[in-house]
């Protein structure tokens, strides 16, 4: 396989941005398949969206790879969810990506999922294309969208084509690079049109043509000399600017197009080819194994040692599949490897080309390529080699879950079945967590939103046909310090033979707010007070009671605890006694810092029309949310608030009686704030309760 004609792009986006219906238009350009399906319609629902229930809720869920090929390039293509409760599904496939397209709509514009999205693309380096989608309806406009794309994301927007018309109006579109008119004919747009650009456009286009090129000039001095000495700029200049500049991730070329009309498709593969890089052009680091301080350079070069790291993985009816990146080397049917997290050989028996769902069977991968292995037993993330202890790749960003939920099995008879389906659903997905109560004995299921948790229990009864009992939603608060508090806290115990004796002294103090980590421990020692092989210990006594604060046991965050200072006994001091030491100065000492408790605040993003506002502003304030942006736009208005996690439960049934089934909303994430001391009382006590009651 020639490596520089292969791509690993994936298509992110908002949710109902129309990506899943560009994927399947991309799909029957190619020749993958021969009949197009409509996300929503009647006819069995996408080719890509391939569980039975993302084809009756019309909604992604799980990244579906499938391997395409266009104009002799080979392109491997992963439709990712635009829901933000599956943010970890995105999180997975930019990891393992080269490019992405970024796909927006022309109406709706810049949401808060693309902006989830396009930080995630910036932390992994992913260079991207933007394709503004939905041109065909009322409302569309392109240059808009591009300007939010500069103001909201910062991107620097480079629009390649102009659209002829907007929606109903809609007829084709005008490439600004080679100036000519492209109409997409013929009963499924596949025959594609050139004519001359229509007269009523050319001063536009014109204006247009000028500013892409002034604004790829500012990566080109080659280019600048030519537009201040007003020569003509070769096409072949354009293509390689253009490239260049997406490559570096200093910006984004924009297309336009109707993916439901069948506009715009086709030019928008000849740009992913075109600009995007190959596995080759990529730069990709991995940990050396013996000192993880030294990155490693990887070469997609078969002949040197296998490197790929597994991405997602499936249960399917035949056994595990495993989706992997191939980074350096080449994979064989039938040959051992080495996870590296575990150290085990295991051996790689089936490897299969991956199409939604179905799959086509090959004897071996090479360097860039992406394919699923069947027969390994692994976690997302693990990085396999054909050496051992050779280098890990660094694992993806997993970001912790915001809601739980206690669910129970109709019947003993169930249990085993749910402890199976739950037990495949943790290793699919790390945001999902599953754990016991203590206090009340139940299974708790932890995840990213509502729908999130929904979609599991769901899945527990197509596939699984376990009837499950549901609790109520309940928030993940946190406890975190307000004050600083000083420790000087001695731990003595003398029985027969010898004792145990710890003494630690320092201080507790909260983190500043912005911090990154949600918990730190300094030491500083001198002069060996305590000797050095016991501070660990004093460290993993401290660690041991952040799962469960004293207020009304939540984990502890923001907290900063300092070792200044101590003694041991030359005979009764242990890493026990330490430790010991340390989770009783805990339990003592983390009440005198004052904590508060803290709630997820949640960015919700509400769209309905206009006559709706005043009582959707109305019912935001009631659940203790601030406004932070309104918007309006033919006749929709947008609003952004910020409203506790706590207040959200059952809104999406509020809202749709709020405004007749006309309003949709998403949310995600935003912040922790502290709870009004009048709700603290309350969840305390409702813990206490809990309590009460798991204790009978």
């Amino acid at each position: 396989m020639d490596l520089a004609k292969l791509r690993n792009i994936g298509i992110s986006a908002h949710i109902d941005s129309g990506k899943t219906t560009l994927s399947e238009r991309i799909l029957f350009y190619t020749g993958r398949i021969h009949k197009m399906a409509e996300v929503r319609g009647g006819d069995g629902g996408a080719t890509m969206d391939h569980m039975e229930l993302e084809r009756e809720r019309g909604i992604t869920i799980t990244s579906a790879a499938t391997s395409v090929t266009w104009k002799d390039h080979a392109i491997n293509l992963i439709d990712t969810p635009g829901h933000v409760d599956f943010t970890v599904e995105v999180e997975r496939s930019l990891r393992v990506l080269d490019g992405a397209v970024l796909v927006l709509c022309a109406v709706g514009g810049v949401q808060s999922q693309s902006m989830t999205v396009d930080r995630q693309m910036k932390r992994y380096h992913v260079p991207r294309l933007a394709f503004i989608n939905k041109m065909d309806r009322t409302g569309a406009n392109a240059k808009r969208v591009c300007q939010e794309l500069r103001d909201k994301l910062g991107a620097d927007a480079i629009l390649m084509q102009l659209p002829i018309g907007a929606g109903d109006n809609f007829k084709g579109i005008i490439d600004l690079i080679t100036m000519k008119a492209l109409y997409f004919e013929g009963q499924e747009g596949e025959i594609i049109r050139e004519d001359a650009i229509p007269a009523d456009m050319a001063d536009e286009a014109a204006a247009s043509r000028m500013q892409m090129l002034e604004s790829l000039a500012m990566y080109s001095d080659e280019m600048m000399e030519l537009l201040l000495s007003e020569e003509e700029v070769s096409i072949d200049l354009i293509h390689s600017v253009t490239k260049m500049a997406a490559q570096q991730q200093d910006a984004t070329p924009v297309f336009v197009g109707s993916a439901f009309k069948n506009k715009g498709v086709q030019t928008l593969l000849d740009a992913v080819v075109r600009y995007l890089p190959s596995p080759m052009e990529r730069q990709i680091r991995a940990n050396d194994f013996a000192n993880p301080e030294v990155k490693m350079e990887l070469t997609p070069d078969p002949a040197q040692p296998f490197v790929g790291m597994a991405f997602k993985i499936v249960e399917d009816p035949y056994g595990q599949l495993t989706f992997m990146r191939i980074y350096q080397g080449k994979v064989s049917k039938g040959e051992m490897y080495l996870n590296q997290r575990t150290g085990r050989k295991e051996r790689f028996s089936r490897i299969v080309r991956m199409h939604a769902d179905k799959r086509e069977e090959i004897d071996s991968a090479e360097a860039g390529d992406i394919v699923a292995i069947m027969g390994v037993d692994c976690a997302s993330g693990d990085t396999y080699s054909s050496q051992a202890k050779y280098c890990t790749l660094e694992s993806m960003f997993v970001p912790e879950p915001v809601i739980k939920i206690a669910v129970s099995p109709t019947s003993r008879s169930e249990a085993d079945k749910m402890g199976k389906a739950l037990q495949r659903f943790r290793k699919e997905d790390p945001t999902f967590r599953v754990f016991n109560d203590e206090e009340t004995g139940e299974i708790v299921l932890a995840g990213m939103g509502e729908l999130h948790l929904d979609i599991y229990i769901e899945r527990m009864r197509r596939e699984y046909g376990v009837e499950v009992e549901v609790g109520a939603p309940k928030v993940s608060y946190r406890e975190s310090p307000t004050q600083v508090a000083e420790y000087n806290y001695k731990h003595k115990k003398q029985t027969g033979g010898s004792g145990q004796y710890g003494h630690v002294v320092g201080k507790f103090e909260p983190l500043p707010h912005d911090a990154e980590e949600m918990f730190v421990f300094e030491e500083k020692i001198v002069g060996g007070r305590i000797p050095k092989q016991y501070i660990p210990s004093v460290e993993k006594g401290y660690r041991n009671c952040l799962d469960k604060g004293p207020l009304a046991q939540f984990p502890v965050v923001g907290l900063k605890i300092t070792l200044e200072d101590g003694s041991y006994h030359e005979v009764d001091s242990s890493d026990r006694a330490f430790m010991i030491a340390a989770q009783d100065c805990f339990r003592e000492t983390f009440p005198r810092t004052k904590p508060v408790l803290l709630e997820p605040i949640m960015r919700v993003e509400i769209e309905c029309p206009e006559n709706f506002q005043g009582s959707v502003v109305g019912d935001v304030t009631s659940r203790r949310g601030i406004i932070a942006a309104t918007d309006m736009r033919d006749g929709i208005t947008k609003i952004v608030a910020e409203v506790p996690l706590a207040e959200t439960f059952g809104y999406a049934t509020d809202l749709r009686s709020m405004t007749q089934g006309q309003g949709t909303f998403t949310m995600e994430l935003h912040t922790y704030r502290r709870v009004p001391p009048s709700i603290q009382e309350d969840v305390i006590a409702e813990k206490k309760q809990a309590q009460l009651v798991g204790a009978k």
